[in-house]
């Protein structure tokens, strides 16, 4: 057995709150600094952990391995099983060409690059963060933003800018789900849990929400874009926070994303039945490799009566009856045939379906129970808090069945069978998916090891006990700290892991509201996607500007913090009279 000390380095609080910050400091500098790779800077931080745990905090080896190893445990199920499966079912999508079928149903909709960015960037963006986040959305619609003409530079600034207000709850809410259980493990307030966290963030990023298509659009042209795209921005805008407030208060939290994104593409696409800017924005032809603003000539048109634009198209190989050439030059999908269109949104539609079936209350409270939900306290393992109470994180929730990653699989099962690709396809691109996300899967297992290594040991009481010295203001650091760790881990998820039982311990401390510190932490780093080293290296390499990410970093950075300042606003007024009636 093992119980927590506060201040365990010769009595001080301080020296116990620097060796406890030295795994952190090791994260951070190896990552931000050295610039090493993820799963190395992971897996030397964790044994930094560790070895603090056991020199410093007097864990013995054998109880932080086993918090190391229930840390990583959980990295995969349920957090990388989410993702994993999520991603294959995308990467359906592709094998059978039905991803291109979706693409080209976008750029039907409008030629209007600024028009363009709001339904790729963020709506279709905000629906990849939903079902696979994890840097996938930035990859993906970069590239299709560059396939619309779009300059390398913006195209990446664009997506990356995008991809702020829908990360709290990307991955079908995996961070939310982290901060539940990382959180719900040092402090006995029951509202730590997945539904009341998910619907504080959902009282925060829907007012984020509504400036960032008007970003997008300044980003794209300038004053003229907002001037003329003003309506489709803020009615993409209040379409998406809306949609997000209801769906993470009534719904469903894990859904959340999904009906936003789906709602607000909605809403945009039946704007533009009725409604059509007074020019169309476009840019010409840029030579190749070009990547910066400016270098080529932007084409603005003037819209006729109907509202068409000179739009130009992708060109594509089509084979016999108009359908696309794949690669091995098999028939592809009509990216006209409106039956294939209606295949194309088939996932995201199924997917819809099975968690809302999931999530009616006699479903859920049975899929709760034995023997699809198995709990248990991992092997072993005998911690004790501060005060000498058993902490909660020993218990390991097995829900094999109900789990997020289960569901999808369930989903992928149904996809492949409506886009009909064949078993033998299908386990190809699902070992395939495991393949390509080998380094994610290793660096996301550390971090949470790491992360469960510090709870246990004490490492992050005494850090929260150490910042409660700030008082009433570490409301403004709250999201601050969120922020901090979003821009070193590229992981909303990660950063929870690595802050969320730090804010609530230090809210305890200051007398401020567990949940809404816990929320800000999640809130406060979705601004942190846009500047993190993996998100800027993976826009910088979709655009061919590898080596060049300083210059992406100099384009985003202070849109970054002109935004991050607005969430410490709001979660500032949640924390007085002001705006203290939106905490569930």
């Amino acid at each position: 057995m093992f119980q927590q000390t506060l201040d365990p380095v010769a009595g001080s609080l301080g020296l116990s709150a620097l060796c406890a910050a030295l795994p952190l400091i090791t994260l951070f500098v190896m990552l931000g600094g050295l610039k090493t790779k993820a799963w190395v800077a992971g897996v030397t931080s964790l044994v930094v952990a560790i070895v603090v745990a056991v020199a410093f905090f007097e864990m013995p080896v054998g109880q932080a391995l086993l918090a190391g190893s229930e840390g990583a445990a959980f990295g995969f199920f349920p957090i990388l099983w989410i993702v994993i499966n999520a991603i294959w079912v995308y990467n359906l999508t592709v094998a059978s060409g039905h991803f291109e079928v979706l693409r080209h149903s976008f750029e039907s909709v409008s030629a209007d690059h600024r028009i363009q960015a709001i339904i790729i960037a963020f709506c279709f963006g905000a629906l990849l963060e939903a079902l696979a986040g994890f840097g996938t959305p930035v990859a993906i619609t970069v590239v299709m933003l560059m396939a619309l003409g779009f300059e390398p530079i913006k195209a990446a600034a664009v997506a990356l800018i995008a991809n702020t207000a829908p990360v709290a709850f990307g991955a079908l809410a995996t961070p939310i789900i982290t901060l539940a259980t990382v959180t719900s493990g040092v402090s006995d307030d029951p509202r730590l849990d997945v539904d009341h966290l998910g619907a504080m963030v959902g009282r925060q990023t829907p007012i984020l929400a509504i400036l960032v298509p008007l970003v997008l659009v300044f980003v794209v042209d300038g004053k003229r874009g907002v001037k003329q795209t003003w309506l489709p921005a803020i009615v993409a805008g209040l379409a998406f926070g809306i949609s997000q407030f209801v769906a993470s208060n009534y719904i469903s939290v894990p859904l959340t994303d999904i009906v936003a994104s789906l709602v607000a593409a909605a809403a945009v696409v039946g704007l533009l039945r009725v409604w059509q800017p007074s020019e169309t924005f476009t840019h010409a032809e840029t030579p190749s490799g070009v990547g910066d603003s400016g270098t080529s000539g932007d084409r603005v048109t003037a819209n006729t009566a109907t509202g068409n634009a000179d739009r130009g198209h992708v060109a594509t190989e089509t084979g016999p009856g108009g359908r696309m050439a794949g690669p091995s030059g098999a028939a592809r999908p009509s990216v006209t045939d409106r039956g294939e269109v209606w295949k194309a949104y088939a996932p995201y539609l199924i997917i819809i379906a099975i968690f809302s079936i999931t999530n009616i209350t006699a479903v859920k409270e049975a899929l709760a129970e034995k023997p699809w939900t198995i709990p248990f306290q991992w092997p072993g393992l005998d911690l004790r808090n501060v005060a000498g109470d058993p902490l909660s994180s020993m218990t390991y929730n097995f829900n094999w069945l109900p789990a997020a990653g289960t569901l999808m699989i369930f989903a992928g099962i149904l996809t492949a069978i409506v886009l009909k690709v064949s078993p033998a396809r299908a386990l190809k691109a699902y070992v395939d998916t495991y393949i390509e996300l080998k380094w994610a899967i290793l660096t996301v297992m550390a971090v949470l090891a790491l992360a469960y290594v510090m709870n246990s040991s004490g490492q992050t009481t005494t850090l929260g006990a150490w910042l409660a010295g700030a008082g009433g203001l570490f409301v403004l650091l709250s999201p601050m700290l969120g922020w901090l760790g979003v821009a070193v881990t590229g992981s909303d998820t990660s950063a929870n892991a690595l802050f969320g039982a730090l804010q609530v311990q230090t809210a305890a401390r200051t007398g401020l509201d567990p949940v809404l510190m816990a929320a800000a932490n999640s809130s406060g780093g979705v601004m942190g996607k846009m500047v993190s080293p993996q998100n800027l290296a993976i826009a910088a390499a979709a655009v061919g500007m590898a080596g060049r990410e300083g210059d992406l970093f100099r384009k985003v950075f202070g849109w970054s913090i002109l935004l991050l300042l607005f969430m410490c606003v709001i979660v500032w007024l949640q924390s007085t009279a002001v705006l203290g009636w939106m905490i569930p």
